[in-house]
């Protein structure tokens, strides 16, 4: 269960990323409170932002309205727990979400290919010029991470077949309707849909950067 505390200094904190222009940030505000939804990075870093915003962003992250609502919300939450000790709370936290990154040498350019070739959209791009960003299709996230040169010699990592990312759908007909949806877009790829004897079927990408992007599914 959240604890109200440890969410108070959350708010705080992102007041005071808003505060130093802390470009990440923008794409949170941006996502949680309906009044920024249309704006860039720079007007919502430029704009007012109080500790009243911060908890809401807090509160609509949590599920839940307004900072009051949430504040309610966790009473009762509480006050269940409380008249319910044949239930134990698990002390053991949980992984929501795991995010590659991606090695490239120009954030621009990669950030371009997956929104124009790959569907993807930019979640936030950091540093000017940026040498950082993310990039999200769904519920998928790729952090991009600007590099002076590949780290991989590329014979070894088209050799090897040395994944940089894996992504999956749900049904067959995801998988060949993505594929579909790449190659009319003028992908590049490493491996057009195949079924392995597993039990799937995939294809790789590569994108500008020769990283390879692994797309799967079942195969039936």
């Amino acid at each position: 269960m959240p604890n109200l505390e440890n969410l108070k200094k959350q708010a705080k904190l992102i007041l005071r990323w808003h505060r130093d222009r802390h470009y990440p940030v923008a794409a949170q505000i941006r996502e949680h409170l309906p009044r920024f939804l249309n704006m860039p990075d720079s007007e919502i870093l430029a704009a007012s932002f109080k500790l009243s915003d911060a908890q809401e962003l807090v509160a609509r992250q949590q599920g839940f309205a307004s900072w009051q609502a949430l504040k309610t919300g966790l009473s009762t939450i509480s006050l269940k727990v409380k008249s319910s000790p044949s239930k134990s709370v698990s002390s053991k936290a949980t992984i929501v979400s795991a995010e590659p990154q991606l090695l490239v040498t120009d954030i621009k350019r990669s950030c371009e290919f997956f929104r124009e070739k790959l569907g993807f959209s930019l979640v936030f791009s950091y540093g000017r010029p940026p040498y950082y960003a993310q990039v999200g299709r769904d519920a998928a996230r790729l952090n991009l991470r600007c590099v002076e040169r590949p780290v991989i010699e590329s014979t070894v990592r088209d050799r090897e077949e040395l994944l940089s990312a894996s992504m999956t759908v749900a049904t067959a007909g995801e998988i060949k309707l993505l594929f579909l949806e790449f190659q009319s877009a003028g992908v590049a790829f490493h491996q057009t849909l195949k079924k392995q004897p597993w039990g799937a079927k995939n294809f790789i990408v590569k994108d500008p950067d020769g990283n390879l992007l692994l797309f799967a599914g079942p195969a039936n």
